[in-house]
């Protein structure tokens, strides 16, 4: 079974059940919490290229941090919103999988046993 490096939230069912499906599969897991490790904007920029995803698409813009920071503007650089994922971790989709150069965002949590 391959290493996987998963960024993950142990508040989150839909990260818990993706970790859970990677440990069944006997993946040796990399767990980096990222809310009390947040990635800089550099590994941001490298999962983003891995997810083929822009940062919006990778925010969830559903929280309210993300209306309260004015996050919907769509005259925001791309750079900006990253700023804004590193200043707020909570704000980053979750979990995120990677293997090799290869990343997938565990929605559904099955989602990251494509990576295998």
């Amino acid at each position: 079974m391959p290493n996987v490096t998963l960024f993950h939230n142990p508040r989150c069912s839909k990260s818990r059940e993706a970790l859970a499906l990677l440990q069944d599969a006997g993946c040796q897991i990399d767990i980096i919490e990222y809310l009390k490790t947040p990635p800089d904007a550099a590994t941001l920029k490298q999962l983003l290229s891995q997810l083929q995803l822009t940062p919006r698409e990778l925010m969830r813009t559903k929280e309210s941090e993300y209306k309260a920071q004015g996050l919907d503007n769509p005259a925001l650089s791309d750079d900006e919103l990253i700023a804004a994922m590193v200043a707020t971790p909570k704000l980053i989709e979750r979990p995120i999988a990677i293997v090799n150069d290869e990343a997938v965002i565990g929605r559904p949590p099955e989602k990251v046993l494509t990576l295998l």
